[in-house]
């Protein structure tokens, strides 16, 4: 399954080792890492969502599901959600609830939708639309996933998230506090540490991101 072109795709670091072997085996480079968004990003535009049947049916259950799927369709432009596993024989939804929640997916989220029967299957269907996301389609691949149109909070929001250790909460705490994104790059170590709980170590790694020269 080799190409002239390898490609890449970021992995969610909680994702079963397994996966991430068959996709090594297809000739994938791997980046392991923490996503924001999705458990596999295949472009700058695309990611994909996998869930076990077990979990996908737990997860319309407990309400998750959409919920994830709402945030994760709204940042990104194209979502592929995976259902792994063979049908479960003592499911606690009836076959209605799983249709309606399969159709909710593709018609109000607009989803696609793969059902695969193992972890191998699933490697082999994230590396085929990684090459035609990459490949075919010439998507580039960075750092993180490319996000819909959004307001200019939003971006300014996503520039401070790109920062080592800042999530969602922390960005609003530190442009609420500098009040603009050039006042947090700008920002001194001992006033970054004051943040929420930013600390002295992460206002170091962030320092350091921000002053270290650039070296490929």
């Amino acid at each position: 399954m080799g190409t002239e072109r390898k490609v890449r795709i970021a992995v969610d670091s909680r994702e079963p080792d397994e996966i991430c072997d068959f996709l090594e085996a297809c000739e994938a480079e791997i980046e392991l890492r923490s996503l924001e968004l999705g458990d596999y990003q295949i472009s700058d535009e695309a990611v994909v969502e996998r869930k076990t049947r077990q979990d996908f049916e737990a997860s319309i259950i407990d309400g998750r599901l959409f919920s994830q799927i709402a945030d994760l369709s709204a940042s990104v432009k194209r979502v592929v959600v995976v259902v792994e596993g063979e049908s479960s024989v003592g499911s606690r939804l009836s076959k209605a609830a799983i249709l309606g929640a399969y159709s909710s997916l593709i018609l109000d989220f607009g989803c696609s939708l793969f059902f695969t029967r193992s972890p191998q299957a699933t490697a082999e269907l994230v590396y085929a639309l990684a090459c035609h996301e990459q490949l075919a389609r010439k998507r580039l691949f960075s750092v993180f996933a490319k996000r819909k149109a959004i307001s200019v909070a939003q971006q300014q929001r996503a520039v401070v998230e790109a920062l080592p250790n800042v999530g969602p909460k922390l960005a609003r705490e530190l442009l609420s506090y500098f009040d603009t994104v050039e006042n947090v790059i700008t920002a001194p170590e001992s006033e970054l540490a004051q943040v929420g709980r930013l600390g002295k170590k992460r206002a170091a790694e962030i320092r350091k991101i921000l002053s270290t020269r650039y070296k490929e």
